[in-house]
């Protein structure tokens, strides 16, 4: 049996009229940039999200990029950023001027620790960006409580959660501002790169949206020295064709997880843990092991396609070679990168793949 690590086929299939409806009705329309695809879907997503607005822009990285900038968090500031997370975390803060401080992750949940964030706050330091990676959510009221106590802003960075909750409430409403990616792997994907923020305040709302068009509140009048950052109108288009499936695909992959979490038996294997009240997506099912290229090869061997998320921390990155950062500082980041191995999952897969899966797990 051939598995591959992810398929779009099952949930093109189901979307294919849809998709095409949403390109003809762009395409008939003539209009491709600021249009009414763009705000339904905003307005959509921002009811989903059960925040008050939603700004769509050209993909996560800009997503974050565009919050702090609307933070004017710039040169001389410090923002806290998780230890093990995608590098575009860190580049959102670098890109501003500013400087990412590595905090280290529960080893149990790989999300940013609370415990580890008060001792990396200094008299530099702006904002928190909590990532809620692998589409677990953060323990946000102990995020949001020390934010508070220390005069912090909070970023939420959901590229990877879109539709987790905590406590029954959905992730990027946490916040001061909350960025999110639209990449097509996401569980809310484009068909090409898009992003969005959102937010319940209205100014910063106003500020980013202007940021990602050229600095401009209206056309040749500039505010701010801005970028070019916007979600286009077939992607936009696209998103809304999408978006009322997407509770459905949760759902399917929560189903998808309860079978790993339950049914892998393998000690040699360390399964993922959820915080009481968290209710994840599982973008990413992750699990670790120290025989973890072993365990690659081995299920690559028996037709199972598996990822690395992600092999090497920011921190030993050439590109962060400048923070002096070296081998050791960071050691759940460095464990997590050696021992993680992702898992196949996604919407569509079958009863067949999933027990094929389980137990050649259960046999290695």
């Amino acid at each position: 049996m051939n598995i591959p690590f992810v398929s779009f086929k099952p949930l093109e299939k189901e979307l294919d009229t849809y998709i095409h409806a949403a390109f003809e009705r762009v395409y008939t329309n003539s209009w491709y940039i600021d249009g009414n695809e763009g705000k339904v879907f905003e307005e959509a997503f921002a009811e989903y999200c059960g925040t008050r607005y939603c700004v769509g822009c050209g993909n996560g990285l800009d997503a974050l990029i565009l919050s702090l900038k609307a933070l004017k968090i710039s040169t001389g500031d410090e923002v806290l950023v998780p230890s093990n997370t995608y590098i575009a975390t860190a580049l959102a803060v670098t890109y501003v001027g500013a400087k990412p401080v590595f905090v280290e992750p529960d080893i149990r949940t790989y999300n940013i620790d609370p415990v580890n964030i008060i001792e990396k706050i200094t008299s530099k330091t702006k904002a928190i960006i909590p990532v809620h990676l692998y589409g677990q959510p953060c323990d946000m009221e102990k995020i949001v409580d020390i934010a508070q106590k220390y005069n912090l802003y909070v970023i939420e960075d959901c590229a990877q959660a879109h539709g987790a909750t905590y406590n029954g409430q959905k992730v990027g409403s946490f916040s001061n501002i909350a960025g999110f990616s639209f990449y097509p792997g996401k569980n809310l994907g484009a068909l090409g790169d898009a992003g969005a923020i959102v937010t319940n305040d209205e100014k910063l709302a106003k500020m980013v949206r202007a940021l990602g068009n050229y600095g401009s509140d209206y056309k040749y009048h500039h505010i701010y020295k801005g970028n070019n950052s916007r979600l286009d109108e077939l992607q936009a288009a696209f998103l809304s064709a999408k978006l009322p499936l997407l509770d459905r695909i949760n759902i399917e992959r929560r189903s998808i997880a309860k079978r790993y979490m339950n049914e892998i038996k393998n000690t040699k294997l360390i399964l993922p843990y959820v915080l009481d009240g968290v209710e994840p997506v599982w973008h990413i099912f992750s699990i670790r092991s120290v025989n973890r290229d072993e365990l690659a090869a081995y299920l690559f061997e028996a037709g199972i396609g598996t990822n690395k998320h992600y092999p090497i921390p920011i921190h030993l990155q050439e590109a962060y070679k400048e923070l002096n950062i070296g081998q050791g500082a960071l050691p759940i980041a460095e464990q997590i990168s050696a021992t993680q191995l992702s898992l196949p999952m996604y919407y569509g897969m079958t009863e067949e793949q999933i027990n094929y899966i389980i137990d050649k797990l259960n046999a290695f």
